[in-house]
């Protein structure tokens, strides 16, 4: 009896012992990702206290040089004015004028005075143009580059924003770059692929109009013949950049083939659709996404829109909920189409002001994988909305993720899709054709976070799909794959997949 006992004991001994070291990412039962946008880390927390951030800043690190290679005088003016149509009262061009050639806080009340709460113009974030402005890694053709003159140097006290708080309690990650050069259309597409949209035949197509002119290195814009020779003369003009490269891969916005989408139906065809013959429709994408691996593997997920139903309904436009089609990544894959059963279980509504997510959330409701982009008011997007409403909102959701039923074993992903044309003063590492772009604020959040710190790994907006890839066990993407390597490749280090971050129990 009493050896019956100890072989139990001894037993549920090596169980337990088994469970903890099983334990790991799997101590994570939901992966939430909230997906902001267009903020470079020094334009919100370049003073944040333990990051690599504005105080690493030398005069030479932060100095612009013209097209032709020269030291700019002074930076060039915010060509049309600081601040956005309609901005009252406006920052006009030639109040921007003669800005030593240096960074600059916005908000400065000796200043431009410009508050969180004020919209600035927008400026270009484009995939050549970013290229362009990175320089190869000196960062230091921001300004020559730029639609928005010596704008791009500007940066704000981000100590003001809800979600520096957040970070103070939690991890920021201030390492972490953007999956793709340019803008928030490629970026979406490296959250739930790693992949690069591609547009067959485009050449005999309504897009053929939207290759791109560009150098044999296949990373600068010709420049036309008209172009300013000077930053200080205005923008610079290009041949074409559009929206394809000259072998067809789509790397700035194209519309989404299915509705919502800024393109409407083909008058008498399917209300579902967007014109097909509309050159900015991109073709419906059949990559594999990391929900297919999901599905493939019984997870459930879901990508939560906010305003998606107000968008499907025709009520989604500016200024609130100014609901981005081109933000919706899964809305451009077949897979996905209307009218599938795909579609029904994982593209869901977000509500007006999230109010459906934040629902589902406070039910205990999420599933394992839940994706979340808000509504383009509340999204921080410099050109159509302030940081300070997005920064609220965000904050505001992740007061309730900390309540939520599940949240005891919950991963939060908080981050910037793209830099928003900002800049920022660390060079991405050297990977593939398509990126890692700009370095952009991330947060980790979770009862399990090493909770105060700052994570100095090495991740982009990919990091995210690896993390759930392991988690869930999945089959690797193979646009993971392909940056691994040519990170090897070129020397650098490899992307962290978040859980250095986190203390799991082992």
């Amino acid at each position: 009896m009493k050896r019956s006992v100890l072989a139990l004991a001894l037993a549920s001994t090596a169980l337990t012992s088994a469970y903890a070291q099983a334990q790991g990412v799997k101590a994570i039962d939901t992966v939430v990702v909230i997906y902001a946008e267009n903020r470079s880390f020094d334009n919100l927390y370049g003073h944040f206290p333990g990051a690599n951030g504005l105080q690493n800043v030398t005069p030479e690190m932060a100095v612009q040089h013209d097209r032709d290679g020269a030291v700019l005088a002074e930076l060039p003016p915010a060509w049309g004015g600081l601040t956005a149509k309609g901005v009252t009262p406006p920052i006009t061009q030639a109040q921007s004028e003669h800005l030593p050639n240096k960074v600059f806080a916005i908000d400065d009340p000796n200043g431009f005075n410009a508050p969180l709460s004020v919209t600035t113009r927008d400026l270009w974030h484009r995939f050549y143009e970013n290229q362009m402005q990175i320089d190869g890694g000196k960062n230091d053709k921001f300004v020559a580059y730029a639609d928005a003159g010596g704008l791009v140097m500007g940066y704000y006290d981000g100590s003001k924003l809800p979600l520096w708080s957040v970070a103070q309690k939690y991890v920021l990650a201030d390492n972490f770059f953007q999956g793709s050069f340019g803008g928030s259309f490629s970026n979406h597409f490296q959250l739930v692929c790693a992949c690069t949209p591609f547009y067959p035949d485009a050449d005999k197509s309504p897009a053929k109009g939207l290759i791109s002119v560009v150098e044999a290195d296949g990373v600068t814009l010709t420049l036309a013949s008209n172009s300013p020779k000077s930053a200080m003369e205005g923008p610079p003009k290009f041949v074409n950049s559009s929206n394809l490269t000259p072998d067809f891969y789509a790397i700035n916005t194209m519309q989404p083939p299915y509705q919502p989408s800024n393109n409407k139906p083909a008058e008498g065809g399917d209300a579902r659709l967007a014109d097909p013959k509309l050159a900015t429709t991109l073709p419906p994408q059949t990559e594999k996404t990391i929900g297919d691996l999901l599905s493939e593997k019984g997870v459930q997920w879901a990508w939560y829109a906010g305003a998606w139903q107000a968008a499907l309904d025709g009520k989604g436009g500016a200024p609130v909920p100014n609901f981005q089609f081109h933000h919706q990544p899964f809305n451009y894959f077949v897979q996905y189409a209307p009218g599938t059963a795909a579609r029904a279980e994982h593209l869901k509504d977000g509500g007006m002001n999230g109010e459906a997510f934040i629902k589902d959330i406070d039910a205990g409701k999420l599933p394992p994988v839940t994706f979340y982009k808000p509504q383009g008011n509340l999204n921080e997007h410099a050109g159509y909305t302030d940081v300070e409403s997005g920064d609220k909102h965000i904050a505001d959701v992740v007061a309730h993720l900390e309540k939520s039923p599940q949240w005891g074993h919950m991963l939060v992903v908080i981050t910037y899709d793209e830099n928003g044309g900002f800049w920022d003063h660390v060079a991405p590492p050297k990977a593939d054709r398509w990126g890692p772009g700009s370095r952009i604020p991330a947060f980790i959040i979770s009862p399990f976070a090493k909770k105060g710190t700052v994570d100095h790994t090495q991740y982009d907006t990919t990091s995210i799909l690896r993390f759930i890839t392991k988690r869930f066990e999945l089959p690797v993407l193979a646009g993971l794959t392909a940056r691994d390597a040519a990170l090897k490749a070129n020397g650098q280090a490899a992307l962290g997949d978040l859980t250095a971050a986190l203390d799991l129990p082992q």
